[in-house]
C-alpha cells in the first residue's frame, strides 16, 4: 500500500484583485501518482499548487489531504532559496528548527536524517560547503534534500529544474523519479516543459485560459520504468506533439 498522500479539490476558486486565477476546479489527484500541471504562464498552475500547500488560501472550495494521519508535505520551489551564511547541513536542517513538531527529537536524530536526506540526493561528502560554493544543479539538489529531510508523503515542485542546463536538468530528472520510486510519495510537478512533463510523469493536467480550465486531462501510456532511451522514443515524442497541439489549440 502506498504511504503517498491522496488530494482531493472539490469547486476550488481563487480571486485576486481584478482577476479570477481558478473558478469552479475539480480534482482528484491518487496517492502515489506522479502528476505533472502544465500550460501557459499566467493559467494558475503555481497558484493551485499554492493551494493545494496551504500557502494562499481559497476564495472559495477546499483542498484536502488524505490520509489525515499522515499529511506531511514539503514545497520545492523554482528557486533554491538557500540561506548563503549557513553551510549545506545547516541549510537542509532548517525544517526541524521552523517546525515545532520535530521539538522532541535529539540533535543526533536530526543530525541523522540531514545526513540520509544528503545521501539521496548524493551530496553527503558536500555537508560542509556553504552556498556560494556550489553549482546550481548542487544548490537545487539541497533544496530537494532540505524537501525531503522530514519525510515528505507529499511533494510539490513549482518548476525546480526551469534555471538548470541541459545535462544537469535530466540528472535531476532522473534522481527525482528514483526518489518518487524509493520513497513511494506523491509528487505534483508544475513546469512549461511538454518534453519534461511527459518523461517524468504518469498523468498530465493541462490548465488554459482564464479560471484554470481542465483542458486535458490524460494518463500516459508509458513505462513506468523511464530510461533515457526513452527521452528520443517515438511514444515520447508523440504523446509531445499530441500535448503541443492541445496547448495551441
Amino acid at each position: 500500500m502506498t504511504e503517498g498522500l491522496g488530494i482531493h479539490i472539490k469547486d476550488l476558486a481563487k480571486n485576486f484583485t481584478k482577476r479570477e486565477v481558478i473558478k469552479d476546479l475539480n480534482l482528484d489527484i491518487e496517492p502515489g501518482s506522479f502528476v505533472s500541471i502544465v500550460g501557459p504562464s499566467g493559467c494558475g498552475k503555481s497558484t493551485l499548487l499554492r493551494l493545494i500547500a496551504g500557502l494562499e488560501n481559497p476564495t472559495s472550495g477546499e483542498v484536502s489531504l488524505s490520509p489525515t494521519a499522515k499529511r506531511s508535505f514539503s514545497f520545492v520551489f523554482q528557486e533554491a532559496n538557500l540561506l548563503p551564511w549557513r553551510s549545506v547541513f545547516e541549510n537542509v536542517l532548517l525544517p526541524f528548527e521552523l517546525n515545532s513538531s520535530f521539538k522532541n527529537l535529539s540533535y543526533e536524530e536530526k543530525s541523522h536524517r540531514v545526513i540520509e536526506a544528503l545521501k539521496k540526493v548524493k551530496l553527503e561528502e558536500f555537508a560542509k560547503l556553504f552556498p556560494h560554493e556550489l553549482s546550481g544543479g548542487m544548490k537545487m539538489r539541497v533544496s530537494l534534500a532540505r524537501a525531503l529531510v522530514s519525510s515528505p508523503r507529499l511533494l510539490l515542485m513549482d518548476e525546480p529544474f526551469a534555471a538548470l542546463d541541459e545535462t544537469t536538468r535530466f540528472e535531476m530528472q532522473n534522481q527525482l523519479l528514483e526518489l518518487w520510486k524509493n520513497e513511494k510519495m506523491t509528487i505534483v510537478f508544475v513546469t512549461h516543459s511538454l518534453f519534461e512533463s511527459t518523461y517524468l510523469s504518469e498523468r498530465i493536467i493541462m490548465l488554459k485560459g482564464a479560471g484554470a480550465k481542465i483542458t486535458l486531462d490524460q494518463t500516459l501510456d508509458l513505462p513506468k520504468n523511464r530510461t533515457e532511451a526513452l527521452r528520443t522514443s517515438e511514444d515520447l515524442n508523440r504523446i509531445v506533439r499530441h500535448l503541443s497541439e492541445r496547448l495551441k489549440a
